[in-house]
């Protein structure tokens, strides 16, 4: 399997919301850095620790929809493009989701994803908008 492959994996069980499939594509040490303005920001270390602080953070609020995503690999690493809608629980505003990753993958998990999305700061005021706080 590609690191290509890996993250194609993982993309398709987010977008299913299959966890579990998105765990067993992630290094049981990962490392996720997330915008520091989000709720859920900061560095995460350990993929319990990721399920918890970020997808616990992100669907406590909002469903999540996956549309569309591309992956892209080269000798450097692997890049992923996310895009989809995020719908507050609270208040059912949408909110359109653009995301860029760039994995770090070792055999068939991938062990550092730096997450970049297109605007934190509106990302940030949705959330406190849909009853989150920045931590």
């Amino acid at each position: 399997m590609s690191g290509g492959d890996v993250v194609r994996a993982l993309y398709e069980a987010l977008r299913a919301g299959d966890v579990p499939g998105v765990m067993a594509r992630l290094d049981p040490e990962v490392v996720v850095d997330e915008p520091p303005a989000l709720p859920y920001g900061g560095v995460h270390r350990g993929r319990d620790v990721f399920a918890q602080a970020v997808l616990g953070a992100m669907m406590t609020y909002a469903a999540v929809e996956i549309t569309a995503f591309d992956v892209f690999e080269s000798a450097a690493g692997v890049v992923g493009t996310l895009t989809g809608t995020l719908t507050a629980h609270s208040t059912g505003e949408a909110f359109p989701l653009t995301m860029v990753e760039l994995h770090d993958v070792v055999g068939e998990t991938t062990r550092k994803i730096d997450v970049y999305v297109k605007d934190p700061a509106a990302l940030a005021a949705f959330y406190a908008r849909a009853g989150a706080s920045a931590a």
